[in-house]
């Protein structure tokens, strides 16, 4: 059982970004130096997040109370769909900002040049692991999620079933026709859920384990989020999705167990980016500023157990038994970033048959 210890978290992860950080030729040059800090600044950016719209909003509050006069527009949708449109508009990039969309997706596009380095006020305080090692960084991360299970006791308790505690439990027969997880190629959950069982398994009985798992699988959504409230709602009693939408669901009443696969849960870490374009607004600088500050940082970790500023004093959010650090399996962000294309190409000609219409 492959997981991480704390005595492996820095070194293991610092080099799984390393390989993919290297700064694009050809990237303008930029300054290291933030951007200072003003009350009176106004302006307009555009903003492409994966992170759940109930977060955004409360999210958004500090930023709107330090700089009432900045309009942001905020271009939300699953980690997957947000990636490909962002890829689409490579020659004319329409946002300023990336904010809370996975550092997979953010190495695939520096991969394609299209991000302009900038370090944010207080990246200092950020834990390596978390960001990109050179200077300035291309992108800074501000918490970690990972594959969570959300089972409706109710109902497995209708049809007599026990609670499935690990990925080989969920490909048992008497499962069949009862689990929903995200499709991979929109959603960030599903495609971190995908790479933990390859990187956990080896490539070849990976495919064959998903194999065994789409026989019981009933349908394949969208969003990260929906296959827990599917869980919580009963449509579907057993949903793979992700710790803080599983948790959420059990904290509104639902009779739902949130369940962290015993091999170990696939993750992957929200992250920040400037875009490359002709003209940075320095706007977009302060939002960088702000995504990393202390004010923020509080907030994300109201719903994210593992956080890229470490919080003194912080207790585990509710839902969590056990140190969260402890249950991420060992995982290459890099190597999940090169291979990103082949895997979502054969997932979607062996599985997209039962994928919910878009």
């Amino acid at each position: 059982m492959k997981k991480w210890h704390y005595p492996l978290l820095a070194s293991v992860l610092s080099i799984a970004f390393l390989a993919g950080c290297g700064q694009a030729p050809g990237s303008q040059p930029n300054t290291q130096t933030s951007t200072k800090e003003s009350t009176n600044a106004s302006g307009e950016i555009t903003v492409y997040t994966a992170l759940e719209d109930d977060q955004i909003k409360t999210y958004l509050e500090s930023f709107k109370a330090k700089y009432p006069d900045v309009k942001v527009n905020i271009v939300r949708d699953s980690t997957g769909i947000i990636t490909a449109k962002l890829l689409a508009e490579k020659d004319n990039p329409q946002a300023d900002v990336v904010w809370g969309t996975a550092a997979t997706s953010l190495l695939v596009l520096e991969q394609q040049g299209m991000l302009e380095g900038y370090s944010p006020k207080g990246i200092e305080k950020v834990s390596p692991e978390f960001k990109d090692s050179k200077e300035p960084a291309s992108w800074v991360g501000i918490d970690a999620w990972e594959t969570a299970i959300a089972v409706n006791t109710k109902e497995l308790k209708k049809r007599n079933l026990p609670i499935p505690r690990s990925y080989e439990d969920l490909i048992k027969p008497e499962y069949k026709g009862l689990i929903v997880m995200p499709n991979p190629a929109s959603s960030g959950t599903g495609l971190l859920t995908i790479n933990g069982i390859m990187q956990l398994k080896g490539e070849k009985e990976g495919w064959a384990y998903l194999d065994k798992l789409h026989e019981n699988m009933a349908i394949y959504t969208h969003s990260g989020s929906k296959p827990a409230k599917m869980a919580a709602s009963g449509e579907y009693p057993i949903g793979i999705s992700f710790g803080y939408r599983s948790i959420t669901e059990k904290k509104k009443g639902a009779p739902v167990e949130v369940v962290f696969p015993t091999e170990g849960s696939g993750w992957d870490v929200e992250a920040n980016a400037l875009i490359k374009k002709s003209e940075i607004k320095p706007e977009s600088k302060l939002f960088l500023d702000w995504a990393i500050s202390d004010e923020v940082m509080k907030a994300y970790n109201q719903n994210f157990a593992i956080v890229s500023v470490k919080q003194e004093g912080a207790t585990l959010p509710e839902g969590y038994a056990v140190d969260p650090i402890k249950q991420l399996i060992k995982l290459d962000l890099n190597q999940a970033a090169q291979n990103r294309d082949n895997v979502l190409a054969e997932w979607e000609k062996r599985y997209a048959t039962k994928s919910e219409p878009k």
